[in-house]
């Protein structure tokens, strides 16, 4: 019976037609991708124009970190990572500092993208390896898809949401298929975001478990020697398979890589000016003003440089919990942006070196200015009616004060804010409408020095009857809290790409503000802003682009989600002279690990330090 039976459908299926093969979808092939205009560099370059191909190799340099670490797996949410794991990780694709839109080959030698974005493959090298000697595999890039979307960071799970599936073509050749609509910016996140992990090194091993054993990695570095809380060394790989490649060449040059770990951030310069580590990216006004006025400067055995950057300045602001019933009221979260005197603050305690932040896409293409173009109204009036009416007019100007610290003006405004929304003050103290109650806030913050800065503000919200006040915690405790939304306000930041996309939902997103530990760190709500979102992340055009980001910002800035704060377009690094690099600034900030331990420059720093040390 059961011949009889085939017999019979081979005879029904071959009077059946045969089925019209689907139509082969259309790939290009490429050797890196850009998400605004072409590639910089074209397939045949050799390596990267402010890399010095032929710099040396060796010598050892020391860096900082604030804080500690217990955990050698940077991928999880468990513990507190080291920092510098990155060195030992790679990744399909990597960025350049100078071509902030691409992305170039890495462990991938080319990518084929899908006409209808629909998948990705990549062709990945033969000779990558890890540093045990086995080849990067098809099956390790799938073994990771999996383990960082199950067991990975928050980050992770949200930014393969739309990574259907990873099938493997071959040993060396991987496609990735994506679901959702069209989305111009997934083969650029899978290519730099996913780690490439081995297989092999986690059979009997949790993935989602913190560990102080070394993942093995595949990149430039390893890690050497560490002491939890107090430092962690990675030693250069003399055999790394990509020391060669167009994108490295000339990068990774330190023999060693050595962080060590602060507990206070108060002794970070005092560490650095007496020697303690090598490089030192400043990031308080005062101290670039006033804290190196130390005699290895004036010998020149310490160099100090202002760096003019192209970056986008993204946000920087006091962040409202939202999940807290008391911030709810877009009127207090108002009113409370007019208690904040930038104007004082840069010219009394920055010595007016920042610029006020208006945008949460700053000093870029795509922050919102003036009043809205056609192609942003476009976007915007389907959701006219659940929209504040001054999304629709001029782009947000954060609130200016006279910089004497005496301004009364705008605290008369935020008082009016108030009012009209049913606050009053009794005894000296704003009363909640909705509980009856004083109005208590509570800043939350690892480091004592931006007391300086938040002191002002608070001494202003006091004068609006509010109880505020801050507490400071060590880093363990504040990335805990945060991480469980336990806080009133803090100071976040979200820095933005050239190309905003996929990395929106979890600023912003309404799922992502209900997970712990996304980086929508204000619980932001709103199905408006999810549907912008999704709008640009589908934007088939950089041209599309431009205008649904805008909108975007348009409705953030006019929800007073966060209290904006300041930017400055360069950096502030301090070093040891005892390093060379050369004289291109990549646009997207200093890249040290383009620099190089020059010998001749550290003999002549170890015998100044010496004449300084007999001189004191």
């Amino acid at each position: 019976m059961g011949f009889l039976r085939s017999a019979v459908t081979a005879i029904l299926l071959l009077s059946l037609p045969l089925p019209v093969a689907a139509e082969e979808v259309k790939t290009t092939k490429s050797h890196g991708l850009s998400l605004a205009g072409p590639l910089k560099y074209g397939p045949d370059f050799t390596h990267l124009d402010y890399v010095n191909p032929n710099a040396p190799k060796g010598g050892d340099v020391k860096l900082s970190a604030v804080g500690g670490f217990d955990n050698l797996n940077p991928f999880i949410s468990r513990g507190q990572s080291a920092n510098g794991l990155g060195l030992t990780f790679e990744t399909l694709l990597t960025q350049s500092y100078d071509d902030p839109s691409a992305e170039y080959g890495l462990v991938a030698e080319s990518i084929e993208v899908a006409e209808d974005l629909s998948f990705a493959i990549f062709n990945l090298r033969p000779e990558a390896r890890f540093h045990d000697g086995t080849p990067i595999t098809a099956d390790d890039l799938i073994f990771s898809l999996a383990e960082v979307k199950e067991k990975g960071t928050p980050l992770f799970r949200y930014y393969y949401a739309d990574v259907e599936s990873a099938e493997k073509l071959g040993d060396h050749r991987i496609k990735f298929n994506f679901s959702g609509p069209p989305n111009r910016e997934l083969p650029q996140i899978v290519g730099q975001l996913l780690p490439v992990l081995s297989k092999k090194h986690f059979e009997g091993r949790s993935f989602d478990e913190t560990t102080l054993t070394p993942i093995l990695g595949s990149g430039p570095y390893r890690v050497k020697s560490f002491e939890p809380n107090r430092y962690i060394t990675y030693e250069r790989v003399d055999d790394y398979w990509g020391a060669d490649l167009p994108v490295n060449k000339g990068r990774y040059n330190f023999g060693t890589i050595r962080y060590d770990f602060y507990r206070d951030t108060a002794v970070l310069l005092e560490a650095f000016k007496a020697g303690e580590y090598d490089y030192r990216a400043e990031n308080s006004a005062k101290n670039w003003a006033t804290g190196y006025d130390f005699p290895a400067v004036k010998a020149g055995l310490v160099i100090l440089e202002e760096v003019p950057n192209e970056r986008s300045a993204g946000m920087q602001g006091y962040a409202f919990n939202l999940r807290r019933a008391k911030f709810q009221d877009p009127a207090l979260r108002e009113a409370l942006t007019y208690a904040f005197d930038f104007e004082w603050l840069n010219r009394n305690i920055f010595y007016d070196q920042y610029s006020r932040t208006n945008s949460f896409f700053e000093n870029s293409v795509m922050a919102a200015t003036g009043e809205p173009t056609k192609e942003e109204l476009a976007i915007l009036e389907p959701y006219r009616d659940q929209l504040p009416p001054r999304v629709f007019g001029p782009a947000y100007k954060a609130p200016v004060t006279d910089g004497s610290g005496q301004d009364r003006a705008p605290l008369r405004v935020a008082r009016k804010i108030l009012e009209d929304a049913g606050w009053e003050v009794k005894n000296g103290k704003l009363i909640d409408p909705n509980t009856g109650k004083p109005l208590t806030i509570e800043f939350l913050m690892y480091d004592p020095n931006s007391l300086r800065i938040t002191g002002p503000f608070i001494k202003n919200l006091k004068k609006l009857g509010i109880d505020a006040s801050t507490r400071v915690v060590d880093t363990a405790q504040y990335t805990e809290r945060l991480r469980n939304y336990d806080f009133d306000i803090t100071t976040a930041g979200f820095g933005q790409s050239i190309s905003p996309g996929n990395e929106q939902r979890e600023f912003w997103g309404s799922e992502a503000g209900k997970r712990p530990g996304s980086r929508n760190v204000m619980g932001i709500d709103n199905p408006v802003v999810d549907a912008l979102i999704e709008n640009l992340i589908s934007a088939p055009t950089y041209e599309d682009l431009i205008p649904a980001v805008r909108a975007l910002d348009r409705v953030l800035t006019w929800n007073f989600y966060v209290v904006p704060q300041f930017h400055a377009a360069y950096d502030r690094i301090a070093y040891w002279n005892k390093f060379g690099h050369t004289d291109v600034n990549p646009g997207q900030g200093p890249d040290i690990l383009a620099w190089w331990v020059d010998p001749e420059k550290e003999k002549r720093l170890q015998e100044g330090m010496k004449k300084l040390r007999q001189q004191q």
